[in-house]
C-alpha cells in the first residue's frame, strides 16, 4: 500500500489534469437538437422563398479583377460585397423597398420587395451622376437613413477603391427611380477632370447613430485593407498587403466617424458632415473591420459601438461623447475560471464577421450575437452569444464606466456556437411568441476544388509572414472553401437552448450568403427577411407563420416643423421597452444599420406572445432634435403604430 500511495502522490498532478480535461470536454463538447425536436419546433415557422426583380442587361462576373499581387488569391479578395437593406424608401408606411449590392454586376439596385407591387416603380440601378466611378472600385454595402434631414430616406454607399457616396432623395421627385436621387460625395474630394482624386479607402461596414447626442445622425465607417491600397486596380502590381496577424491584426484601414453639420432639400439636396479620423486610438482604429453594432446599452440615450474585426479582437466601446464631440472608452469582460481568452469580450481572437444586439433573457439589457468561423475539419472557432450578467442598468452603467463589460459567452451551452463560416446575423422574433430567433449568413467561396488544406496550413503560420500576399495559399476561381454552407436559423427550444432549423424550414440552400435584411414588407405583423448571396441572385423569404402571437410595431420619427413631406426622419437610436402580463421584458431599438452587410428596417418590432390583447404600457426613450434626452410612457394596443418624437411622444 505504501508503494501504491507513493505512486499516486507522484502522479496526482497528472491525474487531476486528466480529470479536468475530461470534465471540460464533457461540458464544452458540441451538442445539437435531435431531428425529432427540430421537426417539432419548425411547425411554428414558415418562409416562402420569392425571387427578387432585378434590372437586366448588365454584364455579369463571377470574380473580380484585382491587384496583380493578389492574383493568386483573387477568389479570396472577391469574397465580400454582396449586401442588402430593407426599408421604406417611398414613404408608403411599409418596409417594402430593397436596396441590393449585386456582386455579379457591381450595381447598387433599388427594387420593390416581391409581392409588393412593381407598379409603384420598376427596379433600377442607382446613378452615380457626375461622381467619378471606375473599374478599380466596387460597392460593398448601402445604408438607408435621412442624411439631409428633410424627412425622406436617402442612401449611403460604401466602397472598395474610394470614399463613400451619398444618394439624397430629391424633393421634386414624384416616384422612385434613378432620377429621384442626387449623388454627392460624403468626403469632399479635389475636383478636376473626370478622374477620382479623393482618398483611397476599402470600406466593409457602416452604421448610422447619433453618437454625440446632438439630435442629428452621425456615421461610422469601418475600413478593411489599409488606406491607400489599390486592391481592385488590376493595372498595378503591389502597394498592397494582408493582415499582420491571424489573431490580433492592427494594420488595416483606419476607422472614421462623420458628425452631421447641415443639410438642405430641393432638386439638388445637400448633406454636410465633418470627417473625424482620430476618435479611436490606433490599436482600435486599424483593425480589419467587417461588422459593427450600435446600440444604447445603459439607458443614457448615447449609443455604444461594438466593432467586429477579422483576424483580431472584437471591441466594445462605451460612449463618453458630448454634443459636438464624439468619444469612447474601451471596455472588456473579466476573464473567469475555465474561460479561454479567445472567448472573452474585448480580448477574443476569432474572425469576427458581424454582430447584432437583442435581449435574449428578458432582463431589459441588450445581449450580443457575433459571427465567427465555425467549420469542423476546417477552422473550428465558435460563434459568440454574449449574455449580460449585470444586475440592472444602474449596475451596468457603473461597470461600463469602470472599464468592465459584464457579458459572458454562453454559445456552447445555448447550442448557437457552431454553424459555418459566419457573416451577417440578425436577431428577431419571427413567430411573435416573445422569444428571439437568430438568422445567420454563412459560407465563403464556392467552387469545385477543396482549398481547406492549404488554408489550415496558413492558420498555423507565424504572424511574421501573413502580411505578405505571397505567403497566402492559392485561392483562385474554382477553389472551394465552405462553398456549400447554408443559412443558419437558431430557434429557442423551450428549454433554454436553441436548435438550428435551417434544413426543416427550407432555408438550407448551399450558396454562400453575406447580408440579411429584415422588415415587415406587407404589414401583417410578421417579419420577412431578404438575403444577399455572393455572386448569386438575392432571395426574399416571406414569413408565412401561422403563429397567433401578438406584436407591437413602432415607426418612430422625429417631430420637425420644417419637414412637410416624406415619411419623416427615423429617430435612430430611440428605444421601446414593454413588460407583458407574463412578466417578460421586451426591448427594441430603431437600428441605424448594425451587422455586416445586411441592414434591417428602421421600424421596431416586438413579439409579445399569445393572449396579449389589451393596451400595454410602452416606455419610449429618445433624444430630441436639440439633443435633450426624453422618455415617456404610452398606452398602446398590439399592432402597428406611428409615433412622432419631439419634446413629447405623440401618436400620428
Amino acid at each position: 500500500m505504501t508503494v501504491v500511495a507513493a505512486w499516486l502522490r507522484k502522479q496526482l498532478a497528472g491525474v487531476i489534469a486528466l480529470v479536468l480535461m475530461i470534465a471540460m470536454f464533457l461540458v464544452g463538447r458540441p451538442t445539437f437538437a435531435s431531428q425529432a425536436d427540430r421537426e417539432n419546433l419548425a411547425g411554428a415557422y414558415g418562409f416562402a422563398p420569392m425571387s427578387i426583380a432585378m434590372p437586366g442587361g448588365a454584364p455579369q462576373q463571377t470574380i473580380r479583377k484585382v491587384n496583380k499581387a493578389y492574383k493568386h488569391i483573387d477568389a479570396w479578395i472577391s469574397s465580400v460585397g454582396a449586401a442588402i437593406a430593407m426599408n421604406d424608401l417611398d414613404g408608403n408606411g411599409r418596409d417594402d423597398d430593397l436596396v441590393i449590392v449585386d456582386t455579379r454586376t457591381d450595381q447598387v439596385v433599388v427594387t420593390p420587395a416581391p409581392g409588393q407591387g412593381t407598379a409603384r416603380y420598376q427596379p433600377f440601378e442607382l446613378s452615380h451622376g457626375s461622381l467619378p466611378v471606375d473599374d478599380t472600385m466596387a460597392p460593398m454595402g448601402a445604408v438607408p437613413a435621412d442624411y439631409n434631414q428633410d424627412g425622406r430616406t436617402d442612401l449611403l454607399v460604401y466602397w472598395w477603391g474610394r470614399t463613400p457616396t451619398l444618394y439624397l432623395q430629391r424633393s421634386t421627385a414624384t416616384t422612385l427611380g434613378a432620377d429621384a436621387f442626387h449623388a454627392t460625395e460624403l468626403v469632399p474630394a479635389s475636383s478636376g477632370g473626370g478622374a477620382y482624386r479623393g482618398q483611397l479607402w476599402n470600406s466593409n461596414v457602416a452604421t448610422v447613430a447619433d453618437f454625440d447626442g446632438d439630435g442629428r445622425p452621425d456615421i461610422f465607417v469601418g475600413n478593411y485593407f489599409p488606406d491607400g491600397s489599390p486592391v481592385l486596380d488590376s493595372g498595378k502590381d503591389g502597394g498592397v498587403e494582408m493582415n499582420d496577424s491571424l489573431s490580433n491584426a492592427v494594420n488595416g484601414g483606419r476607422n472614421y466617424f462623420f458628425r452631421w453639420t447641415a443639410g438642405t432639400s430641393g432638386d439638388r439636396p445637400t448633406a454636410s458632415f465633418t470627417t473625424l479620423g482620430d476618435v479611436l486610438p490606433k490599436d482600435l482604429s486599424t483593425g480589419w473591420e467587417l461588422g459593427a453594432t450600435s446600440v444604447d446599452l445603459d439607458g443614457d440615450t448615447l449609443p455604444e459601438l461594438m466593432l467586429n474585426n477579422d483576424f483580431g479582437h472584437d471591441h466594445l466601446l462605451y460612449n463618453t461623447s458630448k454634443p459636438g464631440t464624439i468619444s469612447f472608452s474601451r471596455v472588456e469582460a473579466v476573464r473567469g475560471p475555465g474561460v479561454p481568452k479567445s472567448k472573452v469580450l474585448g480580448d477574443d481572437s476569432f474572425k469576427g464577421m458581424g454582430s447584432d444586439a437583442g435581449d435574449f433573457n428578458h432582463d431589459g439589457i441588450f445581449d450580443f450575437f457575433v459571427s465567427n468561423i465555425t467549420t469542423p475539419y476546417g477552422i473550428q472557432e465558435s460563434n459568440f452569444q454574449f449574455i449580460s450578467t449585470a444586475k440592472s442598468k444602474d449596475d451596468l452603467r457603473a461597470q461600463l464606466k469602470s472599464g468592465a463589460a459584464p457579458w459572458k459567452d454562453l454559445s456552447a451551452e445555448l447550442r448557437t456556437a457552431w454553424s459555418g463560416w459566419g457573416w451577417d446575423p440578425k436577431i428577431e422574433d419571427f413567430d411573435n411568441d416573445g422569444e428571439l430567433e437568430i438568422v445567420q449568413a454563412t459560407g465563403f467561396v464556392k467552387g469545385d476544388v477543396n482549398r481547406w488544406p492549404p488554408l489550415q496550413e496558413l492558420a498555423a503560420a507565424n504572424d511574421q509572414v501573413t502580411r505578405t500576399p505571397k505567403s497566402w495559399p492559392n485561392v483562385t476561381e474554382g477553389g472551394d472553401i465552405a462553398g456549400s454552407q447554408t443559412l443558419a436559423f437558431f430557434a429557442p427550444d423551450g428549454n433554454g437552448r436553441y436548435a438550428n432549423l435551417s434544413q426543416e424550414l427550407g432555408l438550407a440552400v448551399p450558396v454562400p450568403t453575406r447580408g440579411i435584411a429584415t422588415g415587415d414588407a406587407n404589414g401583417d405583423g410578421l417579419l420577412d427577411f431578404a438575403v444577399a448571396r455572393q455572386f448569386d441572385a438575392p432571395i426574399f423569404y416571406q414569413n408565412t407563420s401561422t403563429s397567433k402571437g401578438a406584436f407591437l410595431g413602432l415607426r418612430l420619427t422625429h417631430e420637425d416643423p420644417s419637414v412637410t413631406s416624406g415619411a419623416g426622419s427615423p429617430a435612430i437610436g430611440a428605444q421601446a421597452t414593454v413588460t407583458t402580463p407574463d412578466g417578460r421584458t421586451h426591448v427594441g431599438r430603431v437600428d441605424g444599420g448594425s451587422g455586416h452587410s445586411g441592414k434591417r428596417s428602421h421600424a421596431i418590432h416586438l413579439g409579445l406572445g399569445q393572449n396579449v390583447t389589451g393596451p400595454l404600457q410602452v416606455r419610449l426613450t429618445w433624444r430630441d432634435r436639440t439633443g435633450q434626452p426624453r422618455s415617456q410612457d404610452l398606452q398602446l394596443t398590439p399592432g402597428w403604430h406611428a409615433v412622432q418624437l419631439g419634446t413629447s411622444a405623440k401618436e400620428k
